[in-house]
């Protein structure tokens, strides 16, 4: 049985989707991108504020799950640009544990939801 994972900390889905679903210890979560929950405006100001913004939001998302980082097991990362890959990855990385970071994949692709430089999606396990 699949339990919707939802909070205010996070920005609210754009679309027909959830957060992150929750599957008995799984959780899957859908990709964030840069909005700060309070504004609703996206942060664009620089690619380590993006990222840190999207890093922050995913937290939260975790954190509605009663999880941390510790329990990611497998990212998937998304960007506009690899040229900009060693300073999301820079940001990134400050998030995990180097030893125990999870699984991870890293993608360039065309454009992203609102035309953003990157978009992170998570699953992780209780």
């Amino acid at each position: 049985m699949k339990k919707i994972i939802t909070t205010t900390k996070a920005p609210a889905p754009i679309g027909p989707y959830n957060q992150a679903i929750l599957s008995g210890n799984t959780l899957y979560t859908s990709g964030q991108i840069a909005i700060n929950p309070e504004t609703g405006s996206l942060v664009l100001d620089t690619i380590q504020a993006e990222t840190t913004q999207v890093m922050n939001n995913m937290k939260e998302v975790l954190a509605a799950a009663e999880m941390t980082f510790e329990n990611v097991i497998k990212t998937s990362i998304f960007i506009s640009d690899m040229n900009q890959f060693a300073e999301i990855n820079k940001v990134y990385g400050s998030y995990f544990n180097e030893e125990t970071a999870p699984a991870r994949e890293t993608v360039e692709v065309a454009n992203l939801p609102k035309f953003v430089n990157v978009e992170i999606s998570m699953i992780a396990v209780k």
